[in-house]
């Protein structure tokens, strides 16, 4: 027993220190760019994990409400699309599946129905995983869930020999937090860790106005701010640097004719920031920005062009009862 603790222990601290050298590694490539940048995946620790919740509950925040209305109204119209039998097992694997709020009313629906499936939630947050796995024994007991943390392809390329038919869920509009370049090579690479007849739910966020999509990056409250900002402070945390937060603001920018919003970090002095884990010191100029996040909005020409050269068809499209936002359904051909 004591022995396998030690093993256990030894496996989660090599985990750790991988994953602490390659948020090192990309923090001093993206300060090292110009522009500066810095990876919008390292938003998610304990703190940043409790910000997200509270800004998906603010007013402003129409996304997860959206794709909420999808999953609690149209939950029959998801299960059809998804050709899913309740007498075929099939694995459920949700990417980046953090607090699970959506997943939940299909989880019920199909757990209810006596559908036969594993659900497995993958998220980088470790904190997320514990606390969705918690809350999943309390309301769904008899759900099986198999946590997995780490990296999206390699989980994916793990689960790729159990050769059973697949559900993959990319939802809350996350394939834009990249460019059209990078989303098609993501949704490729998933396409080739998927087998045919596997399906892909994929929810995006639809180009709207910029009354509408700019407040949800930019809430009266400055949840979204400290959200971006606690960047900065998980790297003074973690690699022991010595960001001065006040020296900081976040500028979030939304194009409506290309439906693109972006967020940054503008600096509001000329400073220097050293960061002792990498050995650097950072100089920034006043006015000058870290493009911290894209948040990309889509039609059906968009999806259909990132999908192009994948191994995907599009198959149907739910929307929410405002239309801002579409859960399509692809098939891995």
């Amino acid at each position: 027993m004591i022995d396998t603790v030690k093993t256990k222990v030894t496996k989660e601290k090599k985990e750790n220190d991988l994953m602490l050298n390659t948020f090192k590694s990309d923090v001093k490539q993206g300060l090292e760019a110009n522009p500066k940048t810095l990876s919008s995946k390292y938003f998610y620790n304990e703190v940043g994990d409790a910000l997200f919740v509270e800004i998906m509950n603010l007013p402003e925040y129409y996304l997860t409400r959206s794709e909420l209305d999808i999953f609690q109204n149209k939950t029959e119209d998801l299960i059809n699309a998804l050709q899913l039998n309740p007498e075929s097992y099939f694995e459920l694997i949700e990417l980046g599946a953090g607090d699970g709020l959506k997943t939940k009313k299909l989880l019920n629906v199909l757990d209810a129905k006596n559908f036969k499936f594993d659900y497995f939630p993958i998220d980088i947050s470790g904190n997320a995983l514990n606390l969705l796995e918690k809350d999943l024994k309390e309301v769904l007991p008899s759900v099986s869930v198999k946590t997995k943390q780490g990296d999206y392809f390699k989980v994916l390329a793990s689960l790729k020999n159990s050769n059973k038919p697949k559900v993959i869920l990319f939802l809350g509009s996350n394939i834009g937090n990249m460019n059209d370049v990078v989303a098609a090579e993501f949704i490729y690479n998933l396409g080739a860790n998927l087998k045919p007849g596997d399906k892909l739910l994929l929810g995006v966020d639809l180009i709207k106005s910029t009354d509408i999509v700019l407040p949800a990056y930019n809430d009266n409250k400055g949840i979204t701010a400290k959200f971006n900002l606690n960047l900065l402070k998980r790297i003074n945390e973690e690699l022991g640097a010595n960001f001065n937060i006040d020296n900081f603001k976040h500028e979030p920018e939304y194009n409506e004719n290309d439906g693109i919003a972006k967020s940054f970090i503008t600096s509001t002095i000329n400073q220097t920031v050293e960061v002792k884990a990498i050995g650097t010191a950072y100089k920034f100029a006043k006015g000058e920005k870290i493009h911290t996040e894209i948040s990309r909005k889509y039609n059906d020409a968009l999806i259909k062009k990132i999908i192009a050269n994948t191994d995907f068809t599009l198959e149907t499209k739910i929307l929410d009862s405002k239309g801002y936002f579409a859960d399509y359904m692809l098939s891995r051909h």
